[in-house]
């Protein structure tokens, strides 16, 4: 590129071909679980931390084929196609990702037998005939009889008994039977319910598959008959629930829709290596639909399901154990979480600091006979959630409480209907939302009645009201009461719950209305200074940026001199350092230990980043179409200075100083792992050993938080 014609500006010209500007989204996404998938080979780690990534490299592609895959077999098969933003159209991309995916399920399969080997050599033993003694044999056919196999039920595969129907991520074995003359092919399927793996009792630590144990004693299920063949298969689906706009009843829709997803087109079906022929074909006749791969290993299925090895109490193979910090803030003021936050706003840092504090901020306001009402937003709960219980004891209080329950936040609709049922039952005015758009901001809002008239306190994260993600998830939580804040968070009810467009408003930006708007001119004011000769500088943490409408206007301020950093930790669209169009952009991912989860944007304003005038917003929102374009979504600008600090100087350069976790993304789309240099530097450690700054209070001065200062090229 450095031999096209310079512009006026002496630059190169810029690419304008779509594959020349844009990564495609979904190999973008493939690189992602690559990522994951080496921390399962990272030394550094404990062997049973190394096991958990390797399980959730499994999860993540389950739910990539399932939703993304299954959306482009689905164009394909209408004939669409619309080509993605880097020009490719369905069926090239499909081409390219099963290319793809041959490579990462190959490296699962040889980094699963090299952790088991070194489980072993640790004391883990998973499905080692050689450990299985005769009293572990005991126990294991006694456990099959009493609690596994009232459980299964064979089905012969014939023209007297139609096909079975298999599950959206199904496992089961086939059998192929004879008793003298005749022979047949027995299908077991293995009920959800059932563990993936078995610990067999005992000091030692043995595991043996649920599809292992089945086979072992599969002759007790067929008296009579002689095995002759058998292998396992599991299968995933189609699972996108799509929702016609025109629904009527939204609740029943999304109830009949669940029940439409366990029965989506076959996406994948994986089986054995050495499947028995008879069965295998009878398996590929039924259930290798148009579109569906097959895939053959010699391995294991379902690499998911070894999360249950990771609970093995062993805590010298895990992480040491890390209680997060409640705010001394918080404290200082015995527990009063609304005296604190009168004080001054207060930023919580997830999971360094309890999510207790969230929960008691609603509790609280639950049981205080001064709070009159509750508005609050729901994406995704978690199966025991706190602060569901404690929306349901505020209507029991007689309190106004409102709840914007969001049906369509994927996996989770059961759940959420479930939630919204108890919900309803204790008097909370449940709302919906949008058809056609989901609400995906995360806003609590407290109205208390108090000396000086109305009062209006505001919580506002960039996660969920989920207390396990919230263990593992870095988030932040934005405590204020600030009267424009809580002004703009009833704005932003009145428009989920009565489609009232707030026609403008003092600090919020709000999705779909404004806030892409308010990104863009942030960019922009960035490039008028980068002309001006004025220090010109933008930083950026998210999960994803796929939106080419921000990219465009990124590669626009890095032409003008801007300098740009960016840290994402999953999909990324935007090409970084091409010559002409992206040389100031620098993109890094952080993957560790925790899962980098919050969204900050800051911009240097004139003046050099960071800085105590930098503008700086946290939000719900990554950089993607839908999150700009088709959610409900909030961006909030944080103008404490204390908050500010934390959220710019504490949080977002540590992040860009962090050496040993990060990967950078280079011009052609791979990434390399950053050089941890001579002081490396770990932010998840630094978080974990360094106090915030709003939640400190008044300890800080006995306690002074490390100095952090940008290296020339941190990233």
């Amino acid at each position: 590129m450095g031999s096209q014609p310079l512009t006026q500006d002496n630059e190169p010209d810029a690419p304008q071909a779509p594959g020349e500007r844009y990564f495609n989204r979904e190999l973008s996404w493939l690189a992602f679980n690559d990522r994951v998938l080496a921390e399962a080979c990272n030394d550094s780690y404990p062997l049973l931390e190394r096991l958990r990534f390797l399980s959730i490299s499994g999860s993540n592609l389950d739910e990539f084929l399932m939703i993304r895959v299954a959306g482009l077999v689905g164009q394909v098969q209408r004939g669409i196609d619309t080509p993605s933003d880097d020009g490719r159209s369905p069926k090239e991309q499909l081409a390219a990702i099963v290319e793809r995916l041959e490579d990462i399920t190959s490296r699962q399969q040889s980094t699963w037998r090299e952790l088991r080997r070194e489980l072993a050599e640790a004391g883990i033993h998973v499905a080692a005939e050689e450990r299985i003694n005769a009293e572990a044999y005991q126990w294991l056919k006694q456990h099959f009889y009493d609690e596994i196999m009232p459980l299964l039920t064979p089905q012969a595969l014939d023209p007297a008994h139609p096909f079975p129907f298999v599950t959206n991520e199904g496992f089961g074995l086939l059998f192929t039977v004879r008793r003298g003359e005749e022979e047949l092919v027995e299908m077991v399927l293995i009920p959800p319910a059932l563990p993936r793996f078995l610990r067999v009792p005992g000091e030692e630590a043995l595991y043996i598959s649920i599809e292992s144990l089945v086979t072992r004693f599969a002759q007790h299920m067929f008296p009579g008959f002689e095995i002759i063949g058998d292998g396992t298969f599991r299968v995933l689906r189609d699972s996108d629930i799509e929702i016609e706009e025109e629904a009527e009843d939204l609740v029943r829709t999304f109830r009949t829709a669940i029940q439409r997803r366990r029965r989506g087109q076959v996406i994948q079906l994986e089986i054995e290596e050495d499947f028995d022929p008879t069965a295998e074909a009878l398996l590929r006749e039924k259930l290798d639909t148009p579109g569906a791969t097959i895939v053959k290993t010699d391995g294991m299925l379902g690499m998911e399901g070894l999360a249950d090895i990771v609970d093995e109490d062993r805590p010298d193979l895990k992480f040491d154990s890390y209680s997060p910090r409640y705010p001394e803030r918080v404290m200082e003021h015995d527990g009063d979480i609304f005296a604190a936050i009168r004080e001054k706003d207060i930023v919580i840092h997830h999971p360094y600091e309890s999510f207790d504090v969230v929960v008691d901020f609603v509790r609280r306001a639950a049981a205080d006979p001064d709070v009159v009402a509750i508005k609050q937003t729901l994406y995704r709960a978690g199966s025991q959630s706190a602060v569901v219980d404690a929306l349901v004891t505020a209507a029991e209080n007689g309190k106004s409480v409102t709840a914007v329950v969001e049906l369509k936040a994927r996996f989770d609709e059961e759940q959420n209907l479930f939630w919204a049922n108890k919900l309803e039952r204790a008097g909370v005015q449940v709302i919906y939302g949008f058809v056609d758009w989901k609400t995906h901001a995360k806003v609590s809002m407290v109205v208390r009645r108090e000396e000086t008239g109305f009062r209006t306190y505001c919580h506002f994260g960039t996660g969920n009201y989920h207390p396990t993600t919230a263990k593992v998830y870095t988030d932040l939580s934005y405590f204020t009461a600030d009267p424009r804040f809580g002004r703009d968070a009833g704005k932003l009810f009145n428009f989920v719950t009565g489609y009232v467009e707030p026609r403008e408003t003092e600090m919020l930006g709000i999705s779909p209305i404004n806030l892409r708007e308010t990104l863009y001119a942030a960019i922009n004011n960035e490039v008028v200074n980068a002309h001006s000769g004025k220090p010109a500088a933008i930083w950026m943490k998210m999960n994803q940026i796929t939106d080419t409408g921000i990219i465009d206007r990124l590669y626009e301020a890095s032409r003008a001199g801007v300098e740009i950093q960016l840290v994402v930790r999953g999909i990324c669209n935007l090409r970084p350092g091409v010559p002409g169009m992206s040389d100031n952009i620098r993109v890094k991912s952080i993957i560790g230990r925790f899962l980098e989860h919050s969204r900050i944007y800051a911009f240097a304003n004139g003046e050099p980043l960071p800085g105590p005038n930098s503008t700086v917003y946290v939000s719900s929102a990554d950089l993607m179409g839908r999150n700009l374009d088709r959610r409900v979504e909030h961006l909030v600008p944080i103008a404490n200075q204390t908050v500010h600090d934390q959220v710019l100087q504490q949080v977002l350069l540590a992040n860009l100083l962090d050496t040993e976790q990060s990967w950078e993304l280079q011009p052609d789309g791979s990434y390399g792992r950053v050089d941890p240099g001579e002081k490396p530097f770990n932010c998840h450690r630094y978080f974990m050993t360094n106090p915030s700054l709003s939640g400190r209070g008044g300890a800080l001065e006995t306690g002074a938080v490390p100095h952090l200062a940008l290296r020339k090229g941190a990233i």
